[in-house]
């Protein structure tokens, strides 16, 4: 850090896919302020994902799970980063606990919008006009500018930054020799069933692309394995199945091995878009225009239908007809 920077703590959110956006807010702030040092404030799993943000200096865990109220324990914490001495603190969650800690960290200009009624708490309390601020990026960048600049904000793309030598050992931990071209599929979606494209569907772009000569690697967490389970039976167990397998490190570190990725609207899809993957998103209960994926080589496949978005965690119709609908042959036209 430059001397006499200035010193900025974001409290992050508490999404994979939230916080890879928030590197746009992260490239902004060292943009308009050269030198400055930037702190984020986050759960611990998210530390993968900012130690390949190099706009980040440090991470700090939030030993508090999300929802979380613990008043007494959000002061104790403020109380304790007294001593780093920010000069700015940026508030992402836009819930009133989560503005606790910095008000209690004395930290001089506290930014965030005024959500759950945080007069005081914050005192620079932005109002959200969701017309101009359409997208989960723009609302994130625009903290980082006064509250006169002109909304929307540009967006600065968010860029993982890779290392060899991590990519080298997942490959030798993983005993991985794949010179085949690798088709990446991530058939979860952490909000709902309403998000997650037919394991059917995944399992029949598989075969098509395992016919072709390529590999096939399955991502997710413990969580998505059954779904994964059955993609790679469907397709003969041909497939190699990462999910629950890997930290999040070591997931990142093997997709910027992959050559395309097809995927949910989930954390990894933006994780893909950060990489700079030749991306197929999906999209069904949720917004492509709220929280697209950040990549010019991205393509979203959407059906419009009138029912959706919906954001609904399960079809409030029963047939999820957003997903089931889109065919395996449209996303492989879209692979190419």
């Amino acid at each position: 850090m430059t001397e006499g920077a200035k010193k900025i703590l974001v409290i992050g959110p508490s999404w994979v896919g939230d916080m890879v956006m928030a590197q746009s807010l992260f490239i902004t702030l060292r943009r308009r302020e050269s030198g400055c040092r930037i702190d984020v404030l986050a759960p611990a799993w998210s530390f993968p994902l900012l130690d390949r943000m190099p706009e980040v200096s440090k991470a700090i865990e939030m030993p508090l799970t999300h929802g979380q109220f613990a008043v007494q324990a959000r002061i104790r914490l403020g109380k304790q980063l007294r001593n780093e001495r920010y000069d700015q603190v940026i508030v992402l969650p836009n819930s009133w606990k989560s503005a606790l800690i910095p008000f209690f960290a004395d930290i001089p200009v506290r930014t965030g919008y005024l959500g759950e009624l945080r007069w005081g708490l914050l005192n620079d309390a932005r109002r959200l006009d969701k017309k101009k601020l359409t997208m989960t990026v723009q609302r994130f960048v625009a903290l980082a500018l006064p509250a006169d600049a002109p909304q929307p904000p540009e967006c600065p793309v968010p860029s993982l930054a890779i290392d060899s030598d991590r990519q080298q050992a997942v490959r030798d931990k993983f005993n991985l020799n794949d010179k085949a071209p690798i088709l990446a599929l991530c058939p979860g979606a952490e909000y709902g069933p309403a998000k997650r494209w037919p394991a059917e569907h995944y399992a029949e772009l598989a075969q098509c692309k395992l016919a072709q000569g390529w590999s096939v690697w399955l991502f997710g967490s413990g969580k998505d394995q059954a779904v994964a389970a059955r993609i790679n039976q469907l397709s003969g167990d041909a497939c190699r199945d990462f999910s629950g397998q890997t930290s999040l490190a070591e997931a990142v570190d093997l997709m910027s091995l992959v050559d395309v990725v097809v995927s949910n609207d989930s954390g990894l899809m933006h994780v893909a878009a950060a990489l700079d993957k030749k991306l197929i998103a999906l999209y069904g209960s949720s917004d492509p225009g709220f929280t697209p994926p950040l990549n010019s080589r991205a393509k979203v496949v959407d059906l419009r239908l009138d029912c959706s978005p919906c954001f609904a965690r399960e079809c409030p119709l029963g047939h999820t007809d957003c997903l089931t609908q889109i065919t395996p042959a449209q996303v492989l036209a879209e692979i190419g």
